[in-house]
């Protein structure tokens, strides 16, 4: 796109601005000053600030603005535009004193050069002169002992309900001092030349100012992983453990976490009606227990089901709930989950308190049982297996997984991928930190762990059939309440996994994959090309992985042999 063009999107001709919806009577929140109280932030000069509205008084501004349409029974339906995914090669981590020795460099966290951001910070604050803007003061993290104040300043007021609705409200009172600030522009579009971005799309993160740049998108998510990239950077230096992870608690008071990337089942699986949801997608470990960071859930809606999932289906028809480009009849709005015709990703945003059984506190004590969920699109990894705590650290560092269509820009299909913590694109710091962390947890409180597949079975996708969720809700059961202690198991022969081979409500012939293809051989060949895989992505950890866990590697043409693995021998 030509400079010409962004510049037209950056600044629209006045006769344009005068046509857009009439700006919302009455925003700003009683006890502010006159002033717009954004000076603070470099924004002067900025139209009506809205400060800290409630849900109410947000559904009023979205709507007189026509940033949504309403659903029946009361959700806001939002479209996202070109962007209906995260776009992981427009982060960047800036380089700056404060925090460069601790980032881990690489692929996931590319440098970003200060004085360019110092540019692009002035371009979007000038960009931002006369526009309306939305601020929510927010908390992140349940524990008091460990949350962080995030103020998020956006030009969209269904922005700031999402922020509002994923985040804990803060205190409106001039005590309220947020520790990082968002600034969210999702209609200003970079130029790359002269920005040094790779694109129009940014989102830039600089631990030393403690200030998010988000730019030239209105994926909503964006917002909510980069809170969490920085929860990522500063919990691990106070020795709690940050988890891209669910978490449930069981009747008896036992906690479960449930690991695995976007698409794996991590909130499908934690919203149980049996047990009290801690939270669905990002935890922390601290020296007193687990706790959620987010006071909402932002969960895939695509084929969600009533049936097999209607925790999460019922949210869909309330107020309150936010829907990325998820099909709406103009006439009727009802809504149509089946229809995939924006994005796979279609997502809801939506209060945590809507799942009947979630958690008041978001707290809970130590886990019992750490499952890591992986959707394995080869079609070999056992569907549930036990694993020892090395083999824990091992299949937590290589966070093997697949990526599902539409969670990021450019995935159309399910695509074989290694992704360290379960969550590589949020982790700010090394990836064996937070393995040790976790190596010492699952030793102090003796946590059962176990691998569970929820993708492919009887080959690989395309050629097989995913490991439907009734199957591996039965499993996962069993794992919690304890009824897999005497289970029978196979020691799987590529992996060195100890296979389930009885369960309760699973049939056998599910629980050894290689069973589960017609031809063996080609199994065979399948699982020996993933764990050649496995090691080679293991080789960048040859020089920092924690002691023993290369142990728990994979073997080759069913050896054991470590010959080539972790870089050495």
């Amino acid at each position: 796109m030509s400079r010409a063009t962004i510049r037209r999107r950056n600044h629209p001709p006045k006769a344009a601005a005068r046509r857009r919806a009439i700006r919302p009577r009455g925003l700003r929140a009683a006890g502010r000053p006159t002033a717009s109280g954004l000076e603070a932030h470099g924004i002067l000069q900025p139209g009506e600030v809205a400060w800290n509205l409630t849900t109410a008084a947000l559904y009023e501004a979205i709507l007189r603005r026509q940033e949504a349409r309403l659903a029946q029974g009361g959700a806001l339906v939002v479209r996202t535009g070109e962007h209906t995914g995260r776009s992981p090669n427009d982060k960047f981590i800036v380089e700056e004193p404060s925090s460069v020795e601790h980032i881990w460099w690489g692929k996931v966290n590319r440098p970003f050069d200060a004085a360019r951001f110092e540019a692009v910070h002035r371009r979007v604050l000038a960009y931002l002169r006369g526009k309306d803007l939305f601020v929510q003061d927010c908390f992140v993290g349940a524990d008091p002992q460990h949350r962080r104040a995030v103020r998020v300043i956006t030009e969209t007021a269904w922005h700031a309900l999402f922020a509002r609705t994923l985040f804990e409200p803060g205190d409106s009172s001039h005590a309220y001092q947020p520790e990082f600030t968002v600034l969210h522009a999702p209609n200003f579009h970079a130029e790359p030349e002269q920005d040094g971005t790779n694109s129009e799309t940014f989102i830039l993160v600089h631990f030393g100012k403690k200030l998010v740049l988000i730019g030239g998108t209105a994926y909503a998510g964006e917002i909510k992983k980069s809170v969490f990239t920085i929860m990522n950077y500063l919990l691990p230096l106070e020795h709690v453990l940050t988890m891209h992870c669910a978490a449930s608690q069981g009747p008896k008071g036992d906690v479960a976490l449930f690991f695995g990337l976007s698409g794996t089942g991590k909130t499908s699986l934690s919203a149980d009606s049996r047990r009290t949801l801690i939270g669905d997608d990002e935890t922390g470990w601290s020296d007193r227990g687990v706790f959620n960071f987010e006071t909402g859930c932002y969960a895939k809606m695509v084929r969600l089901s009533p049936t097999a999932e209607p925790e999460i289906y019922s949210t869909t028809r309330r107020f309150g709930t936010i829907l990325e480009n998820v099909a709406l009849d103009p006439h009727t709005r009802e809504l149509d989950l089946n229809d995939d015709s924006l994005t796979e990703n279609t997502r809801g945003a939506y209060p945590l308190a809507f799942i009947p059984n979630a958690s008041a506190t978001r707290m809970a004590g130590h886990p019992a049982n750490i499952l890591m969920l992986t959707c394995d699109a080869f079609g070999v990894m056992p569907p549930l297996a036990r694993l020892t705590p090395e083999q824990a650290m091992y299949h937590f560092l290589s966070g093997y997984t697949a990526k599902v269509a539409g969670t990021e820009v450019g995935v159309t299909e399910p695509k074989a991928t290694f992704s360290a913590c379960f969550g590589a694109p949020f982790m700010a710091l090394r990836p064996t930190v937070y393995a040790n962390l976790l190596g010492e947890k699952i030793a102090k409180h003796r946590v059962a762990c176990w691998l569970v597949n929820t993708g492919w079975t009887g080959g690989p996708y395309g050629t097989g059939s995913r490991i439907t969720i009734g199957y591996t809700r039965a499993m996962v059961e069993a794992a919690l309440s304890g009824a897999l202690q005497e289970a029978p198991t196979a020691t799987d022969p590529v992996f060195g996994l100890q296979m389930i081979t009885r369960c309760p409500g699973v049939p056998d012939t599910l629980l050894q994959p290689r069973g589960t293809w017609k031809d063996p051989r080609a199994y065979d060949a399948k699982a020996a090309e993933l764990a050649v895989k496995f090691r080679e992505n293991f080789v960048q950890f040859a020089d920092q992985e924690p002691g023993g866990v290369c142990e728990a590697r994979p073997s080759l043409a069913g050896r054991s042999d470590g010959k080539g693995f972790c870089g050495r021998g």
